[in-house]
C-alpha cells in the first residue's frame, strides 16, 4: 500500500506491511541550539530563567511553562553536576542481545534548577549506583565535540 492510497476499511489501519517510508530531520530547537552551542564551546550547561515565576528549566525552554512569558535569552549557567533522580540497568541491547557489561541509564536533577536529563553514568559499577548519588558530567575534549548530546560522554559519581 502507497502512502497517498486511500484505506478503505478502519482494520487496514492497525498496521502497516513492509516498510514505511520516511525521511526525518531532528532540531533541537533555538533554546536547545543554545545549550548545544554553549556546551561545544565552553563546557559549561546553560538553562533558561523565569523570574515571574522563580523557575530555571534544564534544559533551557524558549517559553515558562507556567506563565508563558518567553524566556528566550535569559540563560543562566548551570552546574554541571546533580542527583540521580531515578535510573535503569540495560542488561541488553536494542536489538535483544545480550551486553557484555550492563550500561547504567539515570534521569540526573541538577542544583538550582527545575529540571534534569536523562543520560548514561559511567565509571561506577551498576552495583554501586543508587537514587541520590551525586553526580558530575565528563564531557569530550573540546576537539571532539560537536554540539550534540554525545559531547557528554557519561556522568560519573562525585
Amino acid at each position: 500500500m502507497a502512502l497517498i492510497e486511500r484505506l478503505q476499511n478502519r482494520p487496514d489501519a492497525t498496521y502497516w506491511p513492509g516498510k514505511i517510508p520516511m525521511t526525518y530531520i531532528y532540531t533541537a530547537g533555538r533554546a536547545g541550539e543554545a545549550f548545544f552551542k554553549k556546551l561545544r564551546d565552553s563546557g559549561k550547561f546553560i538553562g533558561a530563567r523565569c523570574e515571574d515565576c522563580d523557575l530555571t528549566y534544564f534544559p533551557p525552554r524558549i517559553f515558562c511553562e507556567c506563565c508563558f512569558n518567553r524566556i528566550e535569552g535569559n540563560w543562566v549557567n548551570v552546574k554541571n553536576r546533580g542527583v540521580v533522580h531515578t535510573l535503569t540497568i540495560c542488561h541488553e541491547t536494542y536489538d535483544d542481545k545480550p551486553k557484555e557489561t550492563p550500561s547504567i541509564v539515570a534521569f540526573i536533577r541538577f542544583e538550582d534548577t527545575d529540571g534534569g536529563m536523562f543520560h548514561r553514568l559511567g565509571d561506577v559499577d551498576y552495583e554501586d549506583c543508587y537514587i541520590g548519588m551525586p553526580v558530575e558530567a565528563v564531557l569530550k575534549p573540546k576537539t571532539q565535540r560537536k554540539g550534540g548530546i554525545l559531547d557528554i560522554k557519561h556522568f560519573r559519581p562525585l
